[in-house]
């Protein structure tokens, strides 16, 4: 099988891992013997809800990006509630996704789109390459060893909340409040990796392909505005305007009230202000995310060195790069509005972002 030409020579996909994974998905439809009741369906919205708080408030806002803090008791609440959702511990979690932003869109960079979009979507993390936690992408964190205990065992979380919805609704619970809900929890989680790189719009000139899009954004509370996130991303309110629903944001602002936790960041004026496409911003993540796939469709029709293929794809590539340049010509037409002299982008990195 010949590699895509867009991954790292550890990106394969792990043959034990991926059948787990697998039946875990088939495992809800067991569920049609034992019954499904009204409650079931509570116990499903419960746990999904409350578990995507804490990927997207802990995992996410807190731990990758340190957006608002909080005491060590409800951070180590944070880092066991996000075990709950059985996507590993949060050093693991929170490594990963700040090695993500370190290399947006490259061949580093563990699920980008380029690498094909199962892949960006779940099939990075059935591989051996991000088996262990990226400890140096997460020193400050990795300091505290209750962290690192609950990171080594990580099954803890999971199997206290199945034993919980067993209790707590029998075996149709166990199947419908964990199993069930638990991938769906995954795939919603997953989609911004995957899809809010490729469905959506963008407001900010970013130098990545991400996008802002409402039904992801309400799937997972507030994370589907991903270009603005990409455009400031210590910025814990990822919703920038009144519409943009961000009800992790609301939810921590309400903790707030409770000195639970404090110091929440918030964008300025200036920095909303900054590299904006409708202003005239050069938009170099959309022209390198044609240019990349310009090149991956050549480089894979050379490694099967099949000539037609490769006419092929050569002439794919010269549409890619040409509706690349279409693009930057209709923001060339576009006023440019500069910051103090610097172009948009540069200018989004060097202003003082947050109130």
């Amino acid at each position: 099988m010949i590699a895509h030409p867009n991954r790292l020579p550890g990106e394969r996909l792990d043959p034990i891992a991926s059948g787990a994974f697998v039946v875990f998905h088939l495992v809800p439809i067991l569920a049609v013997f034992t019954g499904i009741g009204w409650h079931d369906w509570q116990i499903l919205l419960v746990t999904y809800w409350v578990r995507m708080f804490f990927i997207t408030g802990g995992y996410h806002r807190y731990f990758a990006h340190k957006s608002y803090k909080t005491s060590r008791v409800f951070q180590f609440i944070l880092a066991f509630g996000g075990t709950t959702a059985t996507q590993k511990g949060p050093l693991w979690w929170a490594g990963h996704h700040r090695l993500h932003h370190r290399y947006t869109d490259t061949v580093q960079d563990a699920h980008s789109p380029i690498k094909g979009v199962m892949f960006s979507h779940i099939g990075w993390i059935i591989t051996p390459h991000t088996d262990e936690t990226p400890t140096d992408a997460i020193a400050d964190f990795n300091k505290y060893p209750e962290l690192r205990f609950i990171n080594r065992r990580d099954f803890i979380g999971p199997w206290a909340l199945a034993l919980g919805c067993l209790w707590w609704g029998g075996w149709s619970g166990l199947l419908v409040g964990y199993f069930l809900s638990t991938v769906i929890l995954w795939h919603s989680t997953f989609l911004v990796n995957s899809m809010a790189h490729l469905w959506g719009t963008r407001r900010f000139a970013t130098e990545d392909s991400s996008r802002n899009n409402p039904l992801i954004a309400f799937l997972t509370m507030g994370e589907g505005w991903h270009n603005n996130h990409h455009h400031i991303q210590s910025s814990c309110r990822q919703g920038f305007r009144w519409w943009e629903f961000d009800m992790t944001f609301y939810v921590l602002k309400f903790l707030s009230l409770f000195h639970i936790v404090w110091d929440i960041k918030k964008p300025n004026a200036k920095a909303l202000a900054t590299a904006r496409i409708a202003d005239g911003a050069y938009d170099i993540g959309m022209f390198q995310f044609h240019w990349d796939k310009a090149t991956t469709r050549v480089a894979a029709a050379t490694q099967r060195s099949d000539l037609t293929d490769a006419r092929v794809a050569f002439s794919m590539a010269a549409d890619e790069a040409l509706a690349a340049a279409q693009e930057l010509g209709r923001q060339s037409r576009r006023p440019a509005v500069p910051v103090e002299g610097q172009d948009e982008a540069a200018a989004a990195r060097a202003v003082p972002a947050m109130e």
